[in-house]
Parts: C-alpha cells; structure tokens; sequence
C-alpha cells in the first residue's frame, strides 16, 4: 500500500509540474500601451506585425489615445504603462508633475531629411517662404508644446505674435481644413503634409525646422517624440519592460534596415491612406541607449527650448529621464 501511495504521490506531483509548466509557457505577459497613430507610432505596428512582442512573450494591450495631453493623463493615472510615441516636451512637462512618469528608451529624430514636422501654405495662397505667412490664418498640430514651437519658429522668422493668427486643430481635421480653405497655412505633421500634397490642396514651405530654427543646426537632431515608460512599470515588472524594450529595439533595426518594406505597416495601422504611404518620410528612431554626447546635448538643447516658451517650467536635466536597455 506504502508502495502505491508513493507512486499516486508522484504521478499527481508530475501532472501539477507539467500544468504549471504549460501555464508558464503559455501566459503572456500583458502591457497596457497608449498609442497615437501616427506615422511616429511605427515601430509599435512593427514590432506587433512581426511578431517582436510576441517573441518576448509579451502581448501589448492597446489603447488609442489622440495626442500627448491624453497619453500623459494615462500614464499620470496609470491607465497605460507606456506610450508608444509621447511628444517629449509634454512627457519632460508630465515629469515636473510627477517625476519618472515619463521615462523615454526610445526617441525619433526629426530633421529636412527625416521629415516630420513643417510648416505647409494652402495652394494658390502666395508664400515662399515662412516669413511670407504675416497676416495669415494658420493652423497647428494640437498641444501646448506644438503650437509654442510653431510660434516660436514662426519668431525666428521675423513674423512676431499678433502678426498672424493661429488656432489648434485636431490632427485628422487637417486635411479637409485646407481644402476648405478654413486656413491659409500652418504648422503640420506626417502624415497629413504628405495627404495634402497628394491631394494638390497645399505644398510645404519648409520641413525640419525644429533642427534648422529652434536648434540652430539643420544636422541637428530634433528628438520631439519617443516611446516612454513609466518608472512604475520600470519597478513594479522590470523583466517584462527589458524584455518590451527588447522588441522596441529589434523594431527600431527593422525599420532602420528596411524602411521600404517596414512603411507598408502604416498602411490600415494609422492615419496613412494607402496611395500616400510611400511618400511618408521614416524618421531617425534610436534607443537611448545608443544616443551620442552630442544627440544628449541636442534633446538638452530643445528641452531647454521647451523652458523658455514655458512648456516645460523648469530647467531639467534630460539624462535623469531617458532609461537605457
């Protein structure tokens, strides 16, 4: 009897190993991402389409959020543990709120050749240049820190507040604004630039003009959104946000080594129409990790930019908030 005990004892102690072991094979661990869906937002579709999360045993949950107010509200309440694409004046601003709530491992640069942000003018209206749009009704990219930085280029360029108006509007309202002539011009964002050339409604006046004109170097690189975690995230599960980083980083060298194949995950993924989705330019995604003294010195040099508009309160040393993996 001793006997048969001993072998139930063992059979049942197996089957509970093999349970538990097929459980831990088969869970994955879920992360709650807040995702604006830009063209910036590409490496999250990425690293989703090829299976990079997947391969790291993570399954992200998504939830669209429009802009970068609505991303740091979610991160501030905990609602989302990371942001695939945080506007990093906003997230730099969330950070005086609530220090590490915000922390970014991966930033895109933004410049003339890897196109984002730039100012466009309505077709038939007459300017060449940006300084040609005193007297204008312009319109901006929403949030504190895209208007300022409109403004503030707009100040570079000699057309002084009060020259022009200006009013934020909605990203995916863009598009039809132009054609309806509700605005001569305005500051803008990919992929809406690209839609409204397609569409022969308006042309750019100029692209990359945070690097040209808020950092004084058109080489420069403009890092103005990035993917950020928060701290909580960091501590609370530290293996599974090294292992999200992983995908994130693997994506990043996807996009990097095949941009032509990578661009078609905009296509249904975001706001890109398909007929505009090779026009759309890729921007320069790094990991922090990987970012030079000199690229450190540059997103210093546009959150001390982000100080003097006011977006930023106070003066903030940009190291203690990007995290390397």
């Amino acid at each position: 009897m001793k006997s048969l005990n001993r072998m139930m004892f063992a059979m049942v102690a197996v089957l509970a190993l093999a349970g538990f072991t097929t459980d831990r094979a088969s869970a994955q661990d879920k992360v709650a991402v807040g995702v604006f869906p830009l063209s910036s937002s590409l490496p999250y579709f990425v690293a989703v389409e090829k299976g990079f999360f997947k391969e790291q045993n993570i399954e992200p949950e998504m939830t669209k959020l429009m802009g970068g107010p609505a991303n740091v509200a979610a991160m501030i309440t905990g609602q989302i543990e990371v942001s695939a694409v945080l506007v990093t004046l906003e997230g730099l601003n969330a950070n005086i709120k609530k220090p590490g709530v915000a922390m970014y491992i991966a930033l895109n640069s933004q410049t003339p050749v890897w196109k984002m942000e730039q100012f466009v003018v309505r077709t038939g209206v007459k300017a060449d240049k940006i300084s040609d749009l005193k007297g204008m009704k312009l319109m901006s990219a929403p949030g504190p820190a895209n208007l300022n930085t409109a403004k503030g280029i707009l100040a570079k360029n000699g057309v002084k507040d009060g020259e022009y108006t200006i009013d934020q509007l909605d990203m995916s309202q863009h598009v039809n604004a132009m054609t309806a002539g509700t605005f001569d011009g305005g500051y803008t964002l990919e992929p809406n630039a690209s839609m409204m050339i397609k569409a022969g409604v308006a042309r750019t006046l100029e692209a990359g003009v945070i690097s040209k004109y808020i950092l004084g170097d058109e080489k420069a690189d403009a890092y103005a959104a990035g993917c950020a975690i928060t701290s909580d995230f960091i501590q609370k599960r530290p293996e599974v946000a090294k292992r999200f980083a992983m995908a994130w980083s693997k994506a990043l060298d996807y996009i990097n080594k095949n941009p032509d194949d990578a661009r078609k995950y905009l296509a249904k993924n975001t706001f890109t129409p398909d007929n505009v989705v090779d026009m759309v330019s890729m921007l320069g995604y790094t990991m922090t990790k990987d970012m030079t003294p000199k690229q450190i010195g540059d997103l210093q040099k546009l959150s001390d930019f982000g100080t003097s508009i006011g977006v930023v309160p106070e003066k903030l040393d940009v190291t203690k908030y990007i995290y390397k993996y």
